[in-house]
């Protein structure tokens, strides 16, 4: 039978986002429902809010959760009604060319669920990231949950389900970060630090944090950077080289997304380095870069979609990390809201103020 629950609604592009009642319907053939514990409120949510990822609305919000498995529909076998989950935004379909290739993290035709949450008027919502998790309780396909152990607590396990787990895998999936490297990270908010802290586990040698918010640097420090450059006061590409032997770093992650950052980062790898960008551009974004250059400079230039993740693979082992304290997800917990408070944390986000806010239910 559905139930009518709370969830977080964005209606209109730019206007306040407010707590409705939402219907959501009992699982069909391959879905879950899940009730939500934790969600983390992520700078994708807002891009929604704004109208910058479609202008589908209105839209249910919320992605970056954990929560437990109430109930599955027919034919899921993978998750069971108690299951502790994260849930992931790219439930892998198992036979697209990227799968079959053995690539299943490039996934081209990921899964959601078949039926929409509704208002409690019927009108469809489209659910962000095909999760909508800033709710009691919401519907997914069940190939996007993945059982972890409930020892963890929700409010940073759920992190692993979008920004941290984006940030961790930039370093330690697309960068494939060794022992001894040398990293830099521009941009150290939520994702950016995650890299850092990525960088820090995989053995790097030093791992450079560049930003222009003191703040941020200072938390960078906190998840393992060695050294920051403020960038409003020293160029980072000389900076990095300097810190570096004159040769720049071996990986550079870029975790803003804009065309001055990725040129930065681009000049600021050695010869023969990786460029990773993590950060997302908006679409009218243009890069120009003199060929030559991207000739001459060899070495890879990479795009990273969620970590290159895998979710049944990385998600539980980044959550015994984490139990084994090898992992300080908790680090990424500002502070934890209601769910009447998301569009005030829009605006602690906006400002640097906070790492995540997370809502609790």
């Amino acid at each position: 039978m559905a139930q009518e629950v709370r969830g977080v609604v964005a209606r209109g592009k730019g206007e306040p986002v407010r707590v409705e009642t939402i219907v959501v319907p009992d699982p069909g053939p391959g879905e879950a429902v899940v009730k939500i514990q934790a969600c983390g409120v992520c700078h994708t949510d807002l891009h929604y809010r704004e109208g910058g990822i479609t202008d589908d609305f209105p839209f249910l919000l919320g992605h970056e959760a954990a929560g437990v498995v109430e109930s599955v529909g027919e034919g899921v076998t993978e998750v069971a009604p108690g299951d502790f989950v994260i849930l992931n935004w790219r439930a892998v379909c198992g036979q697209c060319r990227a799968c079959r290739r053995g690539r299943p993290w490039y996934c081209f035709d990921t899964h959601n669920a078949a039926q929409r949450m509704t208002l409690a008027d019927g009108t469809g919502l489209t659910a962000a990231l095909g999760i909508g998790a800033f709710a009691d309780k919401t519907l997914v396909h069940a190939g996007q949950c993945t059982k972890v152990d409930p020892a963890a607590s929700p409010a940073v396990a759920g992190l692993l389900g979008c920004g941290v787990m984006a940030g961790l895998g930039a370093a330690l999936n697309t960068g494939n970060v060794q022992r001894g490297d040398t990293v830099a990270v521009i941009g150290c908010g939520g994702v950016g630090g995650a890299a850092v802290m990525g960088a820090n586990l995989a053995g790097a040698s030093r791992v450079i944090a560049v930003d222009v918010d003191g703040r941020k640097l200072e938390t960078a420090r906190k998840l393992g950077a060695t050294h920051t450059v403020d960038s409003r006061s020293a160029d980072p590409v000389e900076a990095v080289r300097e810190l570096t032997g004159g040769f720049g770093a071996d990986v550079v992650i870029d975790a803003v997304g804009v065309p001055e950052t990725y040129r930065q980062a681009f000049y600021a790898r050695d010869l023969a380095g990786t460029v990773v960008l993590v950060g997302v551009p908006t679409p009218e974004m243009k890069l120009e870069l003199p060929l030559l250059d991207v000739f001459g400079r060899g070495g890879a230039l990479k795009s990273s979609w969620y970590g290159d993740c895998l979710p049944s693979r990385d998600f539980p082992m980044l959550i015994d990390l984490y139990l084994q304290g090898r992992l300080d997800l908790d680090a990424f917990v500002t502070e934890t809201i209601g769910l009447d408070a998301v569009e005030e944390a829009f605006d602690r986000m906006h400002a640097g103020d906070v790492l995540r806010s997370v809502v609790l239910l």
